[in-house]
């Protein structure tokens, strides 16, 4: 057994050893290296590679038998964290030895080693102290993998809170109330970049013990006092919470301020999207990879309707062309399907891909710019005007009109789902085959499915046009497409929430750590495979999508002592 062990440590050690050397020949190490979470004393590039062996001595700890003894688990936990060092050690040698290095590897500057050996004049003092510090960490992961879980949860709680609020410290600055504390409270709570060391261990000791106190009473004191209530006093607290959430929708831009309000703008463009998207591909399993489309036709309509440029045909108001542009995409969504009504699967997808493709390829071409302008787009698109405010042209005004927007979108995509129709597509969705044999008519089901799908796509595409006062081709490339397919998978499949929750994922939070956006679509394909590998379901699934992907496996759980009873009698 422990030769096992030690295969295993050597195995785990080394594969986070290459995953920290390739984070660090990337140059991610360096670039987030500017970026503190505590002020001075850990930055995100630090983390970074500090991560890396904590994660190898805490999966070492645990066996497909069990979780190892405290002593084999420390030993593993040091051997892994040992050999996460090395790949890193053999990186600064070879820096060494090899001065033209940048000539193959351009990340492999001298800040990044600098990084690696701890700031020290000498390479050799620096890399011992990388071993030593790996080695260490690598034992604090096992050791802490060795907790009970009714403490390692609380503590993981606290630390992801320090580290958010490390990660977005330089956000929570621009919100209003946050500027009112005086500056001298602001240098106590926040450095340079990050927060301080006395508020780091503040928010963790305060996130810990609030996490352990839920957990050991507060959440079943919560459930006992639920039970005990009557259905009136649910409802009716229910309603207050809806009103209390209503009421923190319609005043988030006084407390976020302007920054924050332009990026809760952009994710309700693509919260918009995404409910789209989750009709065709959430309900009706119909794999779209060309969904862009609809969005570009929404804002192109509304372009043509509402510019005061050469391109206008009407320069009617925003009111009266929105519904042109959710009719058009809708229309466009009906004539996507029709050639596609036999195909399934990949072809399906093939198929939507080159339809995303050929829209964008006539935006941009020289063909149909005396219509639409081209690669120069359409410029000078007129506000949407209101009765009391006049025209909508603030991040906050607009705010409020994606807000009905999405507030549209939620009660359509509820009302399908629970619908005659929803069921249908639920049911073509587990298998066409089935669901034509039991009666469904599949050529109006998925043309309804994309027409819906088209339409709210059309509506993100005239709204996001307005926001913007031009369209330009460079708006609607594949990679939209992608993303909100993404944003669907990790929020989960067929759920509404969903699509709130992977919205905010992806779009937010790139939007806030925009100085590491070069590293986005590298991150998104990391988190895509996590999310794949630990929780396939999504972030927030569907009750539905959830029993689906567990079936199997409760079927083998209530099946497997059966088949051994019944092998013990055969």
């Amino acid at each position: 057994m422990a030769g096992t062990d030690i295969r295993r440590s050597i195995n785990v050690g080394l594969l986070f050893g290459l995953i920290a050397l390739s984070v660090s020949a990337i140059g991610m190490v360096e670039t987030f290296d500017e970026k503190d979470i505590i002020s001075d004393v850990l930055s995100l590039g630090q983390l970074l590679l500090f991560v890396a062996p904590v994660l190898a001595g805490y999966v070492v700890a645990r066996t497909k038998e069990g979780d190892l003894k405290t002593g084999p688990a420390i030993v593993s936990g040091l051997v892994a964290g040992f050999l996460v060092a090395l790949p890193l050690v053999g990186l600064v040698v070879l820096s060494i030895l090899w001065p033209g290095i940048r000539q193959a590897l351009v990340n492999v500057s001298p800040a990044l080693i600098e990084i690696l050996t701890f700031g020290q004049e000498s390479a050799l003092v620096g890399s011992i102290i990388l071993i030593i510090v790996m080695a260490v960490l690598g034992v604090i992961g096992a050791a802490f993998h060795l907790l009970p879980e009714r403490v390692e949860r609380p503590i993981t709680i606290g630390l992801a809170v320090v580290f958010l609020m490390g990660l977005f410290s330089e956000v929570l600055l621009f919100l209003p109330f946050i500027q009112a504390i005086p500056r001298v409270i602001l240098r106590w709570l926040f450095g340079r970049s990050g927060l301080q060391l006395v508020t780091a261990v503040a928010i963790f000791i305060i996130s810990t013990v609030v996490a352990y106190w839920w957990q050991e009473r507060g959440k079943e004191s919560f459930q006992k006092r639920r039970e005990a209530r009557a259905e009136t006093q649910v409802s009716n607290q229910r309603r207050i919470g809806t009103v209390v959430i209503v009421g923190l929708l319609l005043f988030l831009p006084l407390i976020t301020g302007s920054y924050i309000t332009n990026v809760v703008d952009r994710v309700g463009i693509f919260i918009l999207m995404g409910l789209g998207l989750n009709i065709v591909v959430g309900f009706a399993g119909l794999l779209d990879l060309g969904y862009v489309a609809f969005f570009a036709i929404g804002a192109y309509v509304m372009g043509l309707l509402t510019s005061q440029s050469d391109l206008g045909i009407v320069g009617v108001s925003f009111w009266v062309a929105i519904p042109f542009s959710i009719m058009a995409a809708a229309m466009a969504g009906i004539l996507l399907g029709i050639p596609v009504l036999r195909m399934r699967g990949d072809y399906l997808a093939i198929v939507t891909l080159g339809f995303g493709e050929i829209i964008r390829v006539l935006v941009r071409s020289d063909l149909l710019k005396p219509i639409i302008g081209g690669a120069q787009g359409i410029i000078q698109l007129g506000n949407p005007p209101l009765p009391i405010i006049g025209e909508v042209i603030s991040p906050e005004r607009y705010y409020y009109l994606i807000l009905v927007g999405c507030a549209v979108a939620l009660f359509v995509s509820t009302r399908l789902r629970d619908s005659r129709p929803g069921r249908r597509w639920m049911a073509m969705r587990e298998d066409e085959d089935v669901a034509e044999a039991m009666g469904i008519h599949l050529v109006s089901s998925k043309l309804l499915a994309f027409a819906f799908g088209a339409a709210l796509g059309g509506l993100a595409g005239g709204i996001f046009a307005s926001q913007l006062g031009s369209i330009f081709p460079t708006s609607f490339e594949l990679l939209v497409s992608i993303q909100v397919l993404s944003l669907i998978i990790v929020g989960g499949i067929g759920s509404l929430p969903g699509v709130v929750v992977g919205s905010a994922v992806l779009i937010g939070l790139p939007e806030l750590l925009r100085e590491f956006s070069e590293y986005r679509q590298l991150i998104y394909g990391a988190v895509l495979i996590a999310m794949m590998v630990l929780k396939p379901e999504g972030l927030w699934p569907s009750p539905i999508r959830t029993r689906e992907l567990h079936a199997e496996e409760d079927i083998a759980i209530h099946e497997g002592p059966m088949h051994e009873d019944v092998h013990d009698l055969v």
